[in-house]
């Protein structure tokens, strides 16, 4: 699967373009290695670090989705290994007052 296309489907960017744009900045790493285009081939296993809204993330991708379901079924596919929880783009806001 495409690292753009994974990326929307796992809701870590809210449109395709956007992520797109975040694959070809140059600022995400697969498996420690420099990604510079949308096209770059993922599968499960893989390790990617990202810079989203100025942290850096670092997931394995679990399984590929077959589309981009609702938040929950998303983060079923990955696990964060950071230590922080993921606080995607396009995540479900809470409304807790």
């Amino acid at each position: 699967m495409r690292i753009d296309k994974l990326l929307w489907f796992l809701r870590l960017a809210k449109t395709r373009p956007i992520a797109q744009h975040l694959a070809e900045e140059g600022h995400m790493r697969l498996n420690g290695r420099r990604i510079d285009r949308a096209h770059q081939k993922v599968a499960a296993g893989d390790v990617l670090t990202i810079s989203i809204a100025g942290s850096v993330r670092v997931i394995e991708v679990l399984s590929l989705p077959d589309r981009r379901g609702p938040y929950s079924e998303a983060v079923g596919c990955y696990r964060v290994l950071d230590g922080r929880p993921v606080d995607p783009i396009a995540a479900p806001e809470s409304n807790d007052a």
